[in-house]
């Protein structure tokens, strides 16, 4: 034995490397599975790992500073340097090509709107509330106004890391804003203080009854014992993949998770495409009555937007009894978080601005503009792409991405593998210890801030106090080479419905003065 040891000592390193590289040529031509490997042994390898690391060469090394999706360098940067509090400006002019299309461009007034001494956003530059309230037409017993018109779309605990989720609840919390729960229901990350908007789907979580459909009393008791909970929201569908359903593999169900969604620990959980509570639109609206007169909360839906046949069945039947969804989130196309097979991710539902413009259109043409609080979703946390929102009829804006860049997200696309280098689209431990959670959660509120800070500072080039008063003809876009742009009424076909705007003002003292709990959670978190 020692003397076989000796041999082996023996063998420099260069010759043992041979060794190695001649086994994995061996094996290389003797697997079946990977034609390059077996053509060409060794090198084949170092094909594989270029394109593994593709993406992460072009982002850092090759693609210019406007050219990557679904977030370029520049959008990333601006929420990055938003999120820290640092400088978020632009020297030497833009490098944006102005006349590409569909580029924006915000009509500036001749002079701005002034705000005096005693204006609201002379106190405080980043006030700016929704400026309807929700469910007020349907007279909820607990109507609630967005104390912010930026808030967190539906990310769900499991989708997100845990530490992502109590980041995001304790920014909302300090910037006033709400947090939607995503389908994966209420999860103690969610209970940190801030206003919470609970989603669910076709899977029910949290509010799922034994046999996986829905539960009146899970929903009543969720409400009761979690006060923070403002509204309620259905989903109908998402921008990732709307029209079908999910698995929750066994693997992944932890204990915790169980107990969150209401399932059986290790067992695989499917959310089907259709709802088990309902199965056309009659009964769709016949449950959201039932769900606010059971909580007293506003209730809406959300989803992704295609054909309108049906949108218009729900229109007439809101017309027809005077009931309805309390709110209608429009997510677009170009939006999601979560995984999706690139069938649906690139081809199924419209873009926002296409879809929410056919909605926004088939409601205002029935008169119903004024009983719905639209809430836009779909890349849309960025000042003047919010203003265009609001000049489309959007009253408030719901962000997913952009939030989780706030808090540490690089983009690295890889929220479907577990293993997303920044803690925040895993449920990995090792991960998660990386998310500094009082840190992130200061940048959620400060992206929030800074968000609402320039929204407003344009609201007031453009003329106007609040962006509820946007109109199509404020906004231009670049729609071909002939006609370099048009108004949004001339590239849309349709003009927004004045929003009722008594001034900032009168928000100010609804919020303060009228608003109960608002003003002390204001207050509070100012001391």
């Amino acid at each position: 034995m020692d003397t076989i040891l000796s041999f082996l000592g023996a063998i420099p390193w260069w010759a043992w490397t041979l060794i190695v590289l001649a086994i994995i040529a061996i094996r290389d031509i003797v697997q079946p599975k990977h034609t390059i490997s077996h053509n060409f042994p060794i090198i084949g390898h170092f094909r594989y790992m270029l394109e593994s690391i593709g993406p992460e060469l072009r982002q850092y090394l090759v693609a210019n500073n406007r050219e990557e999706l679904p977030f370029n360098r520049i959008e990333r940067g601006w929420v990055y340097a938003s999120a820290k509090n640092e400088n978020n400006y632009e020297g030497f002019g833009t490098d944006r090509d102005i006349y590409a299309h569909q580029h924006l461009f915000i009509n500036n007034a001749m002079m701005p709107y002034k705000v005096d001494e005693s204006h609201p956003n002379h106190v405080d530059k980043t006030f700016l509330p929704c400026a309807k309230v929700i469910g007020a037409y349907n007279k909820r017993r607990k109507p609630y106004r967005p104390a912010s018109v930026i808030n967190v779309s539906a990310m769900s605990f499991g989708s997100l890391s845990a530490r992502a989720i109590d980041s995001l609840n304790k920014g909302v919390k300090i910037a006033g804003a709400y947090h939607n729960t995503g389908e994966g229901g209420l999860s103690p990350y969610h209970s940190n203080g801030g206003d919470v908007v609970f989603h669910f789907g076709t899977g029910y979580f949290g509010v799922r009854a034994e046999d996986g459909g829905f539960s009146m009393e899970k929903m009543v008791k969720l409400v009761e014992e979690n006060p923070f909970v403002r509204a309620i929201e259905v989903k109908l569908s998402q921008g990732a993949k709307p029209g079908k359903g999910g698995v929750l593999p066994g693997a992944k169900i932890t204990p915790e998770i169980a107990k969150i969604r209401g399932v059986e620990v290790g067992k695989t959980v499917l959310s089907p495409p259709n709802h088990k509570a309902f199965s056309n639109v009659p009964e769709l609206l016949v449950f959201i009555e039932k769900i606010a007169e059971a909580t007293g909360l506003p209730v809406g839906i959300k989803a992704a937007i295609g054909k309108l046949d049906q949108w218009e069945e729900l229109a007439d039947l809101m017309l027809k009894t005077g009931k309805g969804p309390d709110f209608i989130a429009v997510d677009g196309g170009e939006g999601g978080t979560g995984a999706a097979p690139p069938s649906f991710a690139d081809h199924v539902s419209l873009p926002w601005v296409y879809g929410f413009g056919d909605l926004y259109k088939l409601f205002q043409k029935k008169g119903l503009t004024d009983r719905i609080v639209f809430i836009g979703s779909g890349k849309l946390g960025f000042p003047a792409k919010a203003a265009m929102a609001f000049a489309m009829g959007v009253d408030v804006i719901n962000v997913a991405r952009e939030a989780m860049m706030s808090i540490g997200c690089i983009q690295a696309k890889i929220c479907h593998t577990n293993k997303c280098p920044a803690g925040i689209a895993t449920q990995s431990k090792w991960l998660q210890k990386g998310i500094n959670v009082p840190l992130k959660s200061e940048r959620l509120a400060q992206y929030f801030n800074t968000f609402k800070k320039e929204l407003v500072e344009v609201t007031h080039a453009a003329g106007y106090e609040h962006p509820c008063q946007f109109t199509m003809e404020d906004i231009e876009v670049n729609v071909d080479d002939h006609n370099l742009s048009k108004e949004l009424s001339g590239t849309y076909k349709y003009e927004k419905d004045i929003v009722p705007f008594k001034g900032m003002q009168d928000l100010y003292d609804c919020m303060y003065l009228g608003g109960g709990d608002y003003k002390e959670k204001t207050m509070a978190q100012k001391a």
